[in-house]
């Protein structure tokens, strides 16, 4: 009975990098979009943009967020979970912070036409001011 309680507190205490590893997220496919494409086909590969501003002349420019190397690793999540059990879970002190800082988050801006199809990619973002006054002009 006091090993299968064991075994039950090892299984709870550990997960946390295993988790991490097993739910990664695929890098966005640049090649499904170009200038010219509809903005739908950018936001599949990248999502929802977390900025967005309208600038004159039915502009449009998205910020949008994305993270590169972190895809999901049974390799990975099956070398933490042995780990966890080796070390009788302590292994996720090291194992979650190492997790943590795999992958890295990028931003890129892409400007749309009044049809919202894509007219530019990769611009620097906009300045703070800049926002401001094309927030000002639309009201």
């Amino acid at each position: 009975m006091r090993k299968f309680l064991y075994i039950i507190l090892l299984f709870s205490i550990s997960g946390c990098s295993v988790g991490m590893a097993m739910s990664g997220k695929e890098d966005p496919n640049f090649g499904a979009f170009r200038v010219g494409s509809a903005r739908g086909e950018v936001e599949l590969q990248l999502g929802s943009p977390i900025n967005s501003v309208t600038i004159p002349e039915g502009k449009r420019v998205d910020v949008y967020e994305y993270e590169i190397g972190n895809k999901p690793s049974a390799g990975r999540a099956i070398g933490h979970g042995i780990m966890d059990i080796l070390t009788l879970g302590l292994w996720e002190v090291i194992g979650t912070p190492i997790e943590g800082f795999i992958g890295e988050k990028k931003k890129l801006t892409i400007t749309y036409d009044k049809n919202d199809k894509v007219e530019a990619i990769n611009q620097a973002p906009i300045p703070k001011e800049e926002e401001k006054k094309v927030e000002k002009a639309e009201k």
